[in-house]
């Protein structure tokens, strides 16, 4: 049996003629396909990119779509409130205009005294519940005439006001926060025609009772000039 030599490996058979060169193990050369796979991966690469940036702009515009609904919906809810408010204002003013009647007989029976016993209860009690409704009465005499909140049903002229005043309530007015659903029906008197302050009167009179006494002094001269006694 033939021994092995330790330390020695075996050597590949080296054709006759060949150089050491030759007898390397030569490096494959890249198939096309390898060649070519650097320029694929580049190509699929922009593709993923165009496809990422198309996924981007259709995010970018459902987020827009979906902010703007969004925005309708708080605009439509807001005009929702706000016509849910203005129908039940309408409806108070509706039904609170059908009790101002109720409330002048009130009003009229307490000026004379009448509003006594369980009628004095009830009235009280249905003013309560307008006034929660936010009914307000409104018109007090020497208030300035505003023709916005007031009805002027008689006219007259008084020397002691300076301006259109109201100087008497015949039917007081009501409103609903800003809203008028009575004017007040007052009587008014304006400024007497012609008439001045009474500052400006007394000033008038001081100052002819001083053109008086000049015109005193100079009739004195006069007289001492042509009155005077003659010399003898």
């Amino acid at each position: 049996m033939t021994e092995e030599t330790p330390g020695f490996d075996e050597k590949p058979d080296v054709p006759s003629g060949a150089t050491p060169e030759d007898a390397e193990p030569q490096a494959a050369s890249p198939s096309p396909e390898e060649a070519a796979a650097p320029a694929g991966d580049e190509n699929q690469k922009a593709g993923l990119v165009a496809q990422l940036d198309q996924v981007r702009m259709a995010l970018g515009e459902r987020t827009t779509d979906l902010q703007r609904l969004q925005a309708e919906y708080q605009n439509y809810r807001r005009r929702v409130e706000r016509d849910r408010v203005a129908v039940r204002e309408i409806a108070i003013a509706n039904l609170l205009t059908e009790l101002l009647p109720v409330l002048d007989d009130i009003g009229r029976a307490r000026e004379h005294g009448e509003l006594v016993g369980g009628f004095k209860s009830v009235a009280e009690s249905l003013e309560t519940v307008a006034a929660k409704l936010g009914l307000q009465q409104f018109g007090k005499e020497g208030e300035p005439f505003d023709p916005t909140i007031h009805e002027a049903l008689m006219h007259s002229y008084a020397p002691d006001v300076s301006e259109t005043t109201c100087v008497a309530i015949l039917q007081p007015g009501y409103r609903i926060g800003e809203r008028t659903i009575r004017p007040a029906r007052v009587a008014v008197a304006e400024p007497q025609p012609g008439a001045q302050p009474a500052k400006a009167e007394g000033g008038d009179e001081s100052a002819a009772g001083g053109s008086g006494g000049s015109g005193g002094s100079a009739g004195s001269a006069d007289d001492k000039e042509n009155g005077g006694p003659e010399e003898g």
